[in-house]
């Protein structure tokens, strides 16, 4: 594929056309030559847009549905647009398919609050998405005509979890894509102009996957002692959960005899306890400091540290020993090949064991632990909460706040659990004895699911569920009971916070 065929790895121009559109249907390869090159693509991928804006990239079920995505995490406010430029293979009409879902429907729940627009040039098309099926799926957008070259902008209605996984315009009306995710892998990558064998990513003598607290310390200490390691994490920060995007606390007893040096790396990669706040769960991101993790591991030069990248596959060099691992961007699709001698599994589900074929222990017979997404809340009449506020929207709240208009109105959501007349924690109309009570009801493990699900198959749904849990608390506690007048949902994780999942067997196994 040559250059004037790609405009970037984010986005292509398809002169291929039905050759493509045969690939996609899945015909086989050797058909593909005698077709005829008469069909013209644009396709993007949403992670791949120059200017992701309020969205947030979302990579935690990629394995299943097959990329990342982008998600309008605004927890009732609109996010700012993702916004892209394109070059359209000639001037005319499209039509056009957005690979998106409407998140609630695998509860039958009402309402779509899902809902955004693709804006051409500032101008919505007709269509609005995220508004139909439970599952991914190209959603019809219908025809369009368009420039030679124009901007492209995912422009969210609700700030209520909105996804966009890519946009195809075709040039043929009739065309419709396959929803198969090996089929629409082949695609994809072709149309990225991406090659089929992985890139040469090196050779070390430990290559760590994943990049939370475990995976850090493994590789920082491997280094320490003369090692050229690799690190990937597929987040762009390091910590996991206990990252700014999580911000589960990490809690241990370092430093304990006869081992003295029994969690020192740790120290160095997290902030001291202060106990003075009590539950640190769910705190400000200064209290997990990604930065300061980055330093530590940017500070070692036989570390090479690769974030936002993910282990998609592993090379065997015999019945029982990993010789390679095949990572992939969460941002451009670009694959690597990072050979090694030894492996680490630190990705907290055991991909790298389980993709190699390893012996591992999952059931759902017994429930399981579930995954968390924790979320805290900002009284929008105190200026020093104002002024800390890590919402999307900052500006329009401080303006807001400095004009004396605290009161923060909050939408009912039909959509999400109803907890009307419910208990939980924080509700003293359900609570013997108790009282309304914030420090009760964010920041709390209460609001954790998934204990009868596959933590890695279903890790969408469960989180999806917890955010919907959390919408309906808080409607009932705005709407329902009529407190917190100026109080909004400051901040939540999209990322879910995972208790339990995979477990490799070993020689030795810790039974806690």
């Amino acid at each position: 594929m040559n250059a004037a065929q790609i405009t970037s790895r984010r986005q292509f121009i398809g002169h291929s056309g039905a050759t493509v559109l045969a690939l996609l249907a899945g015909i086989r390869s050797d058909l593909l030559a005698a077709t005829p090159a008469d069909g013209q693509f644009l396709f993007l991928e949403a992670e791949g847009f120059d200017n992701h804006g309020g969205w947030d990239l979302d990579q935690q079920s990629m394995d299943g549905m097959g990329s990342p995505y982008l998600l309008a995490h605004g927890l009732g406010v609109p996010v700012a647009d993702a916004v892209t430029q394109v070059t359209f293979p000639s001037a005319g009409s499209y039509r056009i398919w957005v690979r998106t879902r409407d998140w609630v429907a695998p509860w039958n729940a009402p309402g779509a609050p899902g809902k955004f627009q693709l804006l051409i040039d500032g101008v919505a098309v007709k269509e609005t998405f995220g508004t139909k099926n439970a599952d991914w799926h190209w959603h019809d957008g219908g025809l369009v005509e368009v420039k030679e070259h124009a901007t492209l902008a995912l422009h969210d209605l609700t700030g209520f979890e909105g996804r966009c996984e890519a946009i195809l315009f075709c040039k043929d009306p009739e065309f419709r894509p396959v929803e198969d995710i090996e089929a629409l892998t082949r695609f994809r990558r072709k149309l990225l102009g991406l090659p089929d064998k992985p890139e040469d990513g090196g050779h070390y003598d430990l290559v760590v996957v994943g990049g939370g607290l475990a995976g850090t310390c493994a590789a920082l200490s491997a280094a320490r002692q003369g090692l050229q390691v690799a690190l990937v994490q597929d987040r762009p920060v390091l910590g996991g959960n206990g990252s700014s995007e999580v911000r589960v606390w990490p809690e241990g007893t370092t430093r304990q005899q006869p081992y003295p040096h029994i969690g020192d790396i740790c120290e160095e990669l997290v902030v001291p306890m202060d106990r003075k706040k009590g539950n640190m769960n769910g705190l400000g991101a200064e209290y997990f400091d990604d930065v300061r993790k980055a330093k530590v591991v940017a500070a070692e030069p036989r570390l090479k540290l690769l974030v936002n990248h993910r282990a998609i596959q592993v090379e065997m060099g015999s019945e029982k020993a990993i010789s390679a691992v095949v990572i992939q961007s969460t941002l451009t699709g670009r694959r690597q090949r990072l050979v090694a001698k030894l492996f680490a599994d630190c990705t907290g589900d055991a991909t790298v064991g389980y993709l190699a074929g390893a012996d591992h222990d999952y059931s759902l017979a017994q429930p399981l632990m579930g995954s968390s997404n924790l979320f805290s809340v900002l009284d929008a009449s105190k200026e020093e909460q104002v002024l800390k506020c890590e919402c999307k929207d900052k500006s329009a709240l401080t303006i807001a706040y400095e004009e004396g208009k605290t009161a923060q109105p909050f939408p009912r959501c039909p959509w999400a659990l109803d907890l009307s007349n419910k208990p939980f924690p924080g509700r003293a109309r359900f609570s013997k004895g108790g009282k309304d009570n914030l420090a009760s009801f964010e920041r709390q493990w209460y609001w954790e699911s998934g204990f009868d699900k596959d933590q890695v198959r279903d890790i969408e749904l469960i989180r999806d569920h917890n955010l919907r849990a959390m919408y309906g608390a808080w409607d009932a506690l705005k709407n329902v009971d009529g407190l917190y007048p100026n109080h909004r949902l400051g901040w939540a994780a999209f990322i879910a916070g995972k208790r339990e999942s995979r477990r490799l067997v070993g020689d030795v196994i810790l039974d806690g």
